[in-house]
């Protein structure tokens, strides 16, 4: 049982992590974190939450979802700007809660990174394609779908655009922030385009009533008022969970004790103002109803208000938009993955750097796995776990504060960021990420259950015997 509790020393972090360079800049976590944050979701999930749950009043489920990722998010820069490893959560609460509870955590993440490699992939196929076919370009059904799904073998676009960006990254992260930087300003200048264009096509008729009557939908779930606005809060949460992906590369950056809070902090900002700007655009153009069942609401309303350009535009963006998303998301994932082989968690092979201080070993078995997940599961199924895993996640950083706090100025350096409003904060980042998890649906709690029950398994069967960290442990007792 004492095992369970042994922490890493801080220093040991320190020293290994050192072989990996810090090239990053707050400019290119801000491209991350808007890269990974800004992704699909802000051209389909307003219209979807609009019409399913929430009507005009979108706008304050996705206000309220930021909110509640704010207050996580400043539990994320203090962490990362006192403790720069590579791994994040995991690394953290392996420090200060012990190595048990630092697996929970990051095997947590880990299902969000390995689903959101394959989810991202396919949905950039789908629309892809979707580009393509007026062309003439169009793959047959066993090289466009997943194995069983509709006549599919294998998703031949989404293998490839995960090979692309995984060779990309194996060549350093510089190299892919370059990248991901240009991309990020087109993205966020389409999305721009988008805002002002459709700003000269509101209907204020389209905002009476702002928060409809509360009802209860045919599938049980609940439309309108504060119960709507929760009920979208839930779906919405998926949309902000990028900015953990920049804390995982902590290892790389800049001065971290400065570059980490304003790149977290400040993508989180952007991508807030951007989500809000497009759902109230959004419901003004056309009445919430009109996006029922619509799978490119945003592209829909540009078309019906007379600008098909404009449409085809920011449906090629939305291509683009998923290319920066799986770059941050990869990314993080192959640190995670880094720092589990770093720590004996994992074969170690996975902790090893290449003689460009890169690893890329731990880069291919995300990489691969990414592939297998979306080729063999149902993505309705793995979307389940993203927002379950990563929530479980954001609890144990929230509550990790007060265990950070004691140690700060001693073996832990004094971070240039503190958590305002200690010791209420934490506890209310707490209770809110609770809340967001308490509002997933039966089935995504159940999927988390069953995913922590396999992580339980490797932990007690390979983890806890192959740990560096208890291995010490038993040499200094002898």
């Amino acid at each position: 049982m004492r095992r369970l509790f042994l922490k890493e020393d801080p220093n040991v972090y320190q020293d290994k992590d050192s072989h990996l360079k810090r090239v990053l800049t707050v400019k290119d976590f801000l491209a991350l974190g808007v890269g990974t944050i800004v992704s699909t979701s802000i051209f389909t999930l307003p219209g979807v939450v609009a019409a399913s749950y929430a009507g005009p009043a979108v706008a304050l489920s996705f206000l309220a979802a930021a909110i509640v990722a704010g207050l996580v998010a400043f539990a994320y820069a203090e962490m990362s700007s006192a403790m720069p490893f590579a791994g994040s959560a995991y690394s953290w609460i392996n420090v200060i809660f012990g190595e048990f509870f630092g697996w929970i955590a990051g095997w947590a993440l880990l299902a969000e990174y390995f689903i959101a490699v394959a989810f991202v992939a396919s949905g950039l196929s789908a629309n892809f394609r979707g580009l393509m076919e007026p062309l003439g370009f169009e793959l047959p059904k066993y090289l466009a779908n997943a194995f069983g799904t509709d006549g599919g073998f294998v998703d031949l676009v989404a293998v490839v655009v995960i090979a692309l960006i995984a060779v990309l990254l194996s060549r350093g992260a510089s190299s892919a922030a370059r990248v991901e930087n240009v991309l990020v300003v087109l993205k966020v200048i389409a999305i721009l385009i988008f805002i002002f264009v459709g700003a000269t096509a509101l209907h204020k008729a389209n905002y009476i009533p702002f928060v409809p009557e509360h009802h209860v939908n045919a599938d049980g779930s609940s439309f309108g008022g504060w119960q709507g606005i929760y009920a979208g809060v839930s779906s919405i949460f998926l949309s902000y969970i990028g900015f953990d992906s920049i804390a995982a590369n902590s290892a790389e950056a800049k001065n971290p004790q400065k570059t980490m809070p304003r790149g977290i902090l400040g993508s989180l900002l952007i991508a807030v103002i951007l989500f809000v700007a497009v759902s109230l655009v959004l419901v003004g153009m056309f009445h919430y109803s009109s996006y029922a069942n619509n799978a490119e609401p945003v592209g829909w309303a540009l078309r019906q208000s007379g600008h098909p350009v404009i449409a085809l535009i920011v449906q090629a963006v939305a291509v683009v938009g998923m290319f920066t998303a799986l770059i941050g998301m990869m990314l993080a994932g192959s640190r995670l993955l880094y720092s589990f082989g770093r720590d004996g968690m994992l074969p170690k092979w996975l902790g090893v750097l290449n003689d460009k201080k890169l690893p890329n070993r731990s880069l291919l078995v995300l990489g691969v796995v990414g592939v297998l997940l979306g080729a063999l599961f149902p993505f309705a199924f793995l979307a389940q776990l993203i927002s379950a895993g990563t929530l479980i996640a954001f609890m144990f950083v929230s509550l990790g504060i007060y265990a950070l706090r004691s140690r700060e100025g001693k073996d832990i350096p004094e971070p240039a960021f503190k958590m305002p409003f200690y010791p209420v904060l934490p506890a209310v980042a707490f209770l809110a990420a609770l809340g967001v998890f308490w509002g997933l649906d039966y089935d995504a709690k159940v999927y988390a259950l069953i995913w922590f029950i396999l992580g339980l398994i490797i932990y007690f069967a390979y983890g806890m015997r192959h740990s560096y960290l208890s291995k010490r442990a038993d040499r200094s007792e002898k």
